[in-house]
């Protein structure tokens, strides 16, 4: 299959995707993140939009100096000091990619550009020719394209192109088209500006009406050859295109598409978890390729028939996304060098020291478990490769708590090896052990989410608890992650793990402090 084949996978988690509401990504996690995108292979990371924030600044930044063999983009309004900021982020990328954008619809330019269509084209032309100055690689967005008049978009278009564009993106960002009509616009755009065939022909399909990937899709099959999505479809409102169902949609049914991507699909399913977990958003168990239930039959009819013949019920191996739905026999009697083979296995190369901590919570785990699964193995080494330097870690946890008595929590604390202890009551044990362990820690916080869920199967399940706290007279919030078999060490794990991403966050920013240099003056 020739290049002319190839549909390039703009990935935007970083950028549309943190826009979620309740999601924020720190500077590791979002490197942990980019760093992950580019083992699955896709074309282009959408990195931040620079202009944000500083926060935002410096994780572009970070990406762009850390993350090589993959393009890396930031976004900017088509103005020339977002287009400064956007290139001293990216400029030390491999492949910089400038990626600006104005506004094209009529509801647009009325209500909130205040614009008129010559106006438009102007900033446009402008934005594009001083992006040139910094980077060959430009993209042009035409914001709210779908619903802007076609001549004048194309009247746009056109002039970005001759101005420099090499990619001009076909947004639907309010997720208001049909596949039909999606497909019919883009075909429109090809045969109504002169010189499309400058350009690559992106599309960005939001998912109001549940259609993103189907808009998508059909982008696809009437010549778009850049798709932007994002894993597991979080994004603005109802989300992307989820870049799992658009990649393997192409796959599956190759015959009909004849198109191709670069992505190693056996990535997929490790790069869910991953921003799963980062971002604290669940995906529902019925979600297509990544959900628990994607590959579950529970029918008797469809096990009969799968048990026969996979292909009676199922158009994907899960092995094609990285996921072994068969549990491995491993136990407490099992040794170090076959927990390292296995996770290799799956894709996890550890160094001696984390290989050492996993190994440690492998055996804890085995003593409670009679068999531990591919998937509580994930679950451990994540909890442990993906964590920040712990200031606080739990010693041990006693619960007192019943119908006629009063919930109480006793929790020690190690604080840099120096055993802490303390205990307090609470509406329920949780409350309990979340209140005990603010009296330790000094930090004060309001639990903004807490979600329970199970990791694997069976009464003696690992269990997964994420909490999203934000610390008293702050506006950050932070997630935390906890697993266990026991429900109430798992609660306590994941609050813990947000508290130290808050002392962690604090230590670097009083950090910062003393390294500025003192100002001179009178």
């Amino acid at each position: 299959m020739s290049d002319s084949n190839k549909i390039y996978i703009f990935d935007t988690t970083l950028r549309d995707g943190e826009q979620s509401p309740g999601v924020s990504l720190n500077n590791h996690e979002k490197l942990d993140i980019a760093r992950q995108l580019q083992k699955l292979g896709v074309d282009i990371i959408e990195a931040g939009f620079p202009m944000a924030s500083q926060g935002d600044f410096e994780a572009v930044k970070t990406i762009a100096e850390n993350v090589k063999g993959v393009t890396i983009c930031g976004l900017s309004r088509a103005a020339f000091n977002d287009i400064d900021r956007a290139w001293e982020a990216i400029k030390v990328a491999d492949q910089p990619r400038i990626h600006t954008f104005i506004a094209t619809s009529d509801i647009h330019l009325q209500y909130k550009l205040r614009m008129t269509r010559q106006q438009v084209i102007e900033a446009a032309v402008a934005a594009v020719k001083h992006a040139k100055k910094y980077t060959s690689d430009v993209e042009f967005s035409a914001e709210d394209a779908f619903r802007s008049e076609l001549g004048f978009l194309c009247q746009v278009l056109e002039a970005a192109i001759d101005a420099g564009a090499t990619t001009v993106n076909i947004p639907d960002t309010v997720g208001y088209a049909t596949p039909a009509e999606f497909g019919q616009f883009i075909k429109e755009i090809r045969e109504k500006v002169p010189n499309i065939h400058k350009a690559r022909i992106s599309v960005h399909c939001h998912n109001d009406l549940g259609l993103a990937v189907a808009n998508s899709l059909a982008a696809v099959a009437n010549g778009a050859t850049q798709v932007e999505c994002t894993i597991n479809g979080i994004g603005e409102r109802a989300g992307n295109a989820a870049l799992e169902e658009v990649v393997m949609a192409l796959y599956t049914r190759k015959s009909l598409f004849n198109k191709t991507t670069g992505i190693n699909t056996r990535e997929i399913y490790r790069t869910s978890r991953l921003v799963t977990n980062l971002t604290g958003m669940k995906i529902q168990p019925n979600k297509a390729v990544v959900g628990k239930n994607a590959f579950a039959h529970e029918s008797g009819i469809h096990q009969d028939g799968v048990l026969k013949e996979r292909s009676t019920y199922e158009i994907m191996n899960p092995e094609l996304i990285g996921l072994n739905v068969n549990n491995i026999v491993l136990g407490k009697h099992s040794g170090r060098h076959a927990i390292r083979d296995r996770l290799a296995e799956l894709g996890y190369v550890l160094d001696d020291s984390e290989l050492n901590k996993a190994f440690e919570k492998f055996k804890n785990l085995a003593d409670k478990k009679k068999e531990v699964t591919d998937e509580d193995l994930v679950a451990l080494v994540e909890e442990e490769i993906r964590s920040i330097p712990a200031t606080y870690e739990l010693e041990y946890l006693h619960i007192s708590s019943g119908t006629r008595v009063i919930p109480t929590a006793t929790i020690s604390l190690s604080k840099n090896g120096e055993p802490v202890e303390d205990a307090a009551c609470g509406d329920g044990p949780v409350d309990a052990i979340y209140k005990a362990v603010e009296k330790i820690t000094g930090l004060n916080c309001t639990l903004l989410l807490y979600n329970l869920s199970a990791v694997t199967g069976g009464k003696d399940a690992l269990g997964e608890v994420t909490v999203k706290i934000r610390p008293n007279g702050s506006a950050k919030t932070y997630l935390g992650r906890g697993v266990s078999t026991d429900v109430l060490e798992a609660s306590a794990k994941a609050y813990i793990n947000a508290v130290n991403k808050v002392v962690y966050d604090r230590m670097q920013a009083a950090e910062e402090t003393v390294a500025l240099p003192k100002k001179e003056g009178v």
